[in-house]
């Protein structure tokens, strides 16, 4: 472990991470977009990290959910260990060169690896790409992503897309938290020896999910 980069040696014992969006009080009664807020849990529900979305108003409330964003994950003692980072691109599959790209960096300055969109007319795909951008493992999600009632599995393959080897889950959460805030609990499994720099980089890949699929407006509520 003394390899591994400073803060992510926790990740290298899970297999199952939990991610929990914290919901504002004033979003919640005003429909007003905040910073996100998440906590990164193991499978026992014990908080490994903590973590905050930056950007301004402007992105937050008139270009979500394809707004430009730095996630600054920290550990429980405040250290930063993971920065993601999240160009303004586009979110249609009608232009195929500018499709979504996400950096994730660890310790912050080095990069860990990439989530890079792949074009599909139907399906929500992506590669999850190592720091000299060789692609590791896929992921594909569903036809549809409403999730009414059920969660929402997007699978985690091989590169040839044969096997599966884990899922990012968007679970449903009941009637009152989806349509009377914003919250989103995510579940991440991947294999317990994957390379923790990879582990890292799902979890970019989870926030970028959460954005593209599943931010709702709370205007009106």
């Amino acid at each position: 472990t003394h390899n591994l980069p400073a803060g992510l040696e926790y990740l290298n014992q899970l297999d199952r991470i939990i991610i929990h969006q914290q919901v504002e009080l004033l979003e919640a009664i005003l429909g007003t977009e905040t910073s996100s807020k998440y906590e990164i849990k193991n499978h026992l529900g014990q908080r490994v990290y903590f973590a905050v979305e930056e950007n301004d108003c402007f992105d937050r409330n008139l270009c979500s959910p394809i707004r430009s964003f730095t996630i600054r994950i920290a550990d429980n003692m405040g250290r930063e260990v993971i920065t993601v980072n999240r160009p303004l691109r586009c979110n249609s599959c009608w232009f195929p060169c500018f499709l979504q790209e996400l950096e994730v960096q660890s310790p912050p300055g080095t990069i860990a690896g990439y989530v890079v969109q792949n074009w599909d007319p139907f399906l929500p795909k992506f590669t999850i790409q190592n720091e000299s951008k060789e692609d590791v493992l896929k992921i594909i999600g569903p036809y549809a992503t409403c999730g009414c009632f059920e969660d929402v599995d997007f699978e985690v393959k091989s590169l040839n897309e044969m096997s599966t080897i884990g899922k990012i889950s968007k679970y449903w959460s009941g009637f009152v938290n989806d349509v009377f805030t914003n919250t989103a609990n995510f579940g991440i499994q991947v294999p317990v020896d994957l390379d923790v720099r990879i582990k890292a980089v799902m979890i970019g890949a989870c926030f970028l999910i959460d954005l593209m699929f599943f931010e709702k407006s709370l205007d009106g509520l």
